[in-house]
């Protein structure tokens, strides 16, 4: 995301979980840490001990808040109101970090006068389109120097881009898929005022943005007392100083928002400003729900990126390697080798027939040509444009909102592989949904061939885990997994070997880029099960000597080197597994370099040049992390330097340098462009270049910042199997969200299943204050029905003061409700599934689902059966405005569809 200035590619943490001990101050925010990432707390847990304050900012009381010195329970949906306002305490009352603001951030530049604040604009940027809800960027760009600078892209080349990237075909929103991590070029260097008193500098601009963000409009917004919005202010800047530092922890509850990338780009601001990013004890966290979800994103399984977060080519804008570069030639930072990255990417997918006559394969590259992600494939499903389809570890008909549309998606394939340890709801749904009880589904008419594949579990297979903190650690096999049972390497090598082995006589042209792939990794053991060291040795990558590369920066353009991800290269340094090293901590330093292997280059704080000062003198001797040693004439400290080693801090880019050398030696945020930390972002963001408070797209309360409601570019996927509550409305009074518990696992395939997890948490339910359980009639341990314009479930009532009602300052009371999103129909433990009641709605950045908040209805009793179910939910809809409508297959009205009229409805 660009200019997160905190993160690296989608989600990197800056500092590693144990850097969390060594925090002044931690804050977690969207995040029940103690209870979804009760491994990582202990680091939390520690830094306590030694005195530190720990702030909670959930709306549900949990064990992460029992431990907390401060528990703050803000109504969901509205942290970009909480975090703008501590950017406005912090510059109200001068308390950043001047020095580190002045030299490290891009506060000093000056933006276009064409561009105008949403503060304005009643809540838009200046460049909206109404129509098709995106955004022209181009009133958001700098005011340009009057000549080029030394390691700044030259107007030539970003010319080059912006046309590639202004086809007329390729729609703004598509445009942001097209960056990648780098971020977007600009098209100069800024000029900049460095007393930061132009009125149109970053700093000026961001501090006219956050000035209505006040305590009492924080108290409006979120439902929090100003005092408490003044203790947790008074915590976080104490502790954000020259020798004290200050760390935000996050995960989904952040990132599952129509607005989640804003969350995000707001705390970097915030940290930013503070000086705590780079730095020992600060940082920004992003946790995951899985071992390896951050490894899944490195590698990746997004559908717009390549591995190390490169972007996907896009059809319209990269007819040829040379386009697809193009945005880099000529930048400064790291991201200025992205031909060296690509072209070892693609040697070392299909090797000797990679060579420069033929655009190193560049052509075999699949290309995208707009949203591709999950929640649009599943619509186009239901439209008939899908026929195939492999889910590998995940369980859309539990795990993502709204199953009845990923059931009904599902429902209109050919075919359908599942690798899955259990039988899971998406192998079943034909014979065993909600929707066969209602009659909207029949196995008779369900044409999905549903092939499953048994998985093996992590215990059952070798290979690496890319944890939350970027840290490679190998797991080894420990038994064998059972009957049929295989790994996934198992599987996609073997499939890869049968697939080239049935086409090894086919001469037509779109066979090749499979029969040139490079499928040779050795296999083992009676299954012949590949060697998975061999697969992680050619993602590190090997030079012109056939040896293994120790570093990214030996990568070349020219097809002499090869690297299946740039950002691990260095993971086999050596010949040498480097993932797997387990020395205790007690034998190495702080910053345990030897446990594991982090990426990039095994630095475990990103940007940790800025832990010291523009002359290279660390900030203070009690943080002091890296650091130059003049006598030596290079940068040492705790961790493997951010920077090159021999890079002096006074080092001025000569005329013409590009990547890395175009940036200065007082330039930490070496994968910006600029290499500085950006504050506001002038490209890259499809709603905006500042965060800004709106209402999810389902709320019960009216937005009191501005008059735009919602995200104006929210990404919506319209249909009658995905219909959407009105906001404000009486008939769906009540705010919910979901959230996971300790003893169950996301869908539940890897818990429900287990007799003694089952027995921990046997039954759905939800959680209510006493409260809402008064005004609805609820009664605890009995049953309750909640109902949107999706459907409606049931679960068992916690009636619990975890959850309290929030209260507005103009006297609105929201109640809300917590449901745990594990249960379904199989299983040992049974019940409804929360996201049923979701619907779909995504954040246009990313194009996660905005499921952490909803609106609902809840009742007590238990919830209809059958027909009467579709029934129930319809006198909903009519009530509340929302077009009515039976679904069948093919998103078609069964009525509509017996009669063989009519056509698929989108």
């Amino acid at each position: 995301m660009p200019g997160l200035g905190a993160s690296f590619g989608r989600g990197g943490a800056t500092n590693t979980q144990q850097d969390l001990a060594n925090s002044d101050c931690i804050v977690i925010e969207g995040s029940n840490m103690a209870e979804c990432h009760p491994v990582g707390f202990q680091w939390v847990v520690e830094a306590k001990a030694r005195g530190a304050k720990v702030i909670h900012i959930d709306p549900r009381f949990t064990r992460t808040s029992a431990i907390a010195d401060l528990h703050v329970p803000l109504r969901v949906g509205t942290d970009i109101a909480f975090l703008g306002g501590l950017i406005n305490y912090v510059l109200q009352n001068e308390l950043y970090f001047k020095e580190y603001v002045a030299a490290y951030t891009n506060a000093a530049a000056l933006v276009s006068e064409d561009f105008v604040d949403a503060e304005d604009l009643g809540g838009v940027f200046s460049g909206f389109d109404p129509e098709s809800r995106t955004y022209d960027e181009s009133s958001w760009q700098y005011e340009p120097e009057e000549a080029p600078h030394s390691g700044s892209e030259q107007p030539a080349e970003a010319g080059q881009q912006e046309r590639s990237d202004q086809h007329p075909d390729v729609k703004k929103s598509d445009r942001a898929q097209a960056a990648g991590s780098g971020g977007p070029p600009i098209a100069s260097k800024p000029k900049r005022d460095e007393t930061l008193q132009h009125p149109r500098s970053v700093f000026q601009i961001l501090k006219r943005h956050y000035a209505r963000y006040t305590p009492e409009m924080v108290a409006e917004v979120c439902g929090i007392e100003p005092a408490v919005f003044e203790q947790v202010a008074k915590w976080v800047t104490e502790n954000s100083k020259r020798d004290r530092t200050t760390a935000w922890v996050y995960s989904v509850g952040w990132t599952q928002h129509s607005v989640g990338a804003q969350y995000i780009r707001t705390c970097s601001i915030l940290q930013t400003l503070l000086g705590n990013i780079g730095r020992p004890g600060g940082g920004i966290l992003a946790l995951r729900g899985h071992a390896s979800i951050q490894g899944s994103t490195d590698v990746p399984t997004l559908f717009n990126l390549l591995p190390g977060y490169l972007p996907m080519p896009h059809a319209l804008q990269h007819g040829n390697l040379d386009e697809y570069v193009a945005d880099a030639a000529g930048k400064a930072g790291f991201w200025g080798n992205k031909r060296a990255y690509m072209v070892s990417l693609l040697k070392s997918w299909w090797g000797d027939a990679a060579q420069p006559e033929n655009d190193f394969c560049f052509d075999y590259l699949p290309k995208i040509n707009g949203d591709h992600s999950s929640y649009r494939t599943i619509a186009d499903m239901i439209e008939g444009k899908v026929s195939g389809y492999f889910l590998v570890g995940e369980n859309p008909t539990v795990g993502h909102p709204n199953g009845r549309m990923n059931r009904f998606g599902l429902a209109n394939l050919d075919w359908l592989v599942v690798r899955d340890l259990q039988m899971i709801e998406s192998a079943t749904f034909w014979k065993e949904s909600p929707e066969i009880e209602t009659g909207e589904l029949a196995p008779g008419t369900i044409a999905t061939e549903v092939f499953f594949m048994p998985a093996a579990t992590h215990v059952e297979k070798e290979g690496t885990f890319t944890q939350t903190q970027r840290v490679l650690q190998w797991r080894h096999k420990a038994v064998e997994p059972p009957g049929d049972a295989r790994s996934d390497l198992w599987f996609y090598f073997h499939l890869g070997r049968i697939l080239r082995e049935r086409l090894k006589d086919s001469t037509d042209p779109r066979d090749r880029p499979l029969l040139d792939l490079t499928w040779d990794y050795p296999t083992h053991g009676h299954d012949d099960e590949p060697s998975a060291e061999a697969v992680l040795r050619e993602i590190n990558g090997v030079g012109p000597d056939g040896r293994a590369l120790s570093s990214y920066m030996q990568m070349k353009d020219d097809g002499s080197t090869t690297g299946g991800c740039w950002i691990y290269c260095g993971v086999y340094a050596d010949e040498v597994n480097q993932a797997a090293r387990r020395k205790p901590g007690r034998e190495q330093g702080p910053a345990a370099l030897e446990w594991g292997w982090a990426w990039p280059l095994n630095r475990r704080i990103l940007y940790n040049r800025a832990s010291a000062d523009p002359d290279g003198k660390p900030w203070s001797e009690r943080k002091k992390y890296v650091y130059w040693d003049e006598a030596a004439g290079e940068w040492t400290g705790l961790d493997v330097p951010d920077f090159e080693k021999n890079k002096r801090p006074d080092y001025v880019p000569p005329d013409g340098a590009k990547a890395q050398d175009a940036l200065a030696g007082n330039d930490p945020f070496v994968m910006q462009g600029d290499g500085k930390a950006w504050l506001y972002s002038p490209a890259g963001l499809v709603d905006g270049p500042l965060p800004t408070h709106y209402e999810p797209a389902e709320s019960v309360v009216e937005n009191a910042l501005y008059k735009q409601q919602a995200n104006p570019t929210l990404e919506r996927i319209p249909g009658p199997w995905n219909r959407e509550n009105p906001s404000r409305s009486e008939v769906f009074p009540f705010q919910v969200t979901t959230y996971r518990l300790t003893e169950h696992h996301t869908a539940g395939g890897m818990s429900r299943f287990l007799p003694y997890l089952s027995e921990l948490q046997p039954e759905f339910f939800v959680e209510v204050s006493p409260e809402l359980a008064e005004l609805r009639g609820l009664t605890h341990g009995d049953y309750a029905t909640l109902v949107s314009s999706r459907t409606a479930i049931e679960a068992k009532v916690l009636v619990t003061e975890r959850v309290r009602p929030i209260r507005l300052r103009d006297g609105q009371v929201v109640h809300q409700i917590g449901m745990p999103y594990h249960w379904s129909y199989s299983g040992i433990s049974t019940g409804d599934a929360a996201n049923d009641l979701l619907g779909i709605v995504l954040d246009p950045n990313t194009h996660i689902q905005e499921d952490k908040v909803s609106t609902a209805d809840i009742r007590p009793g238990r919830r209809p059966r059958g027909p009467e179910l579709i029934e129930f939910v319809e006198s909903y809809r009519r009530r509340a405005g929302v077009p009515s409508g039976r679904v069948g297959l093919n998103g078609r009205d069964p009525v509509e569809a017996s009669a063989g009229e009519g056509s698929t409805q989108s």
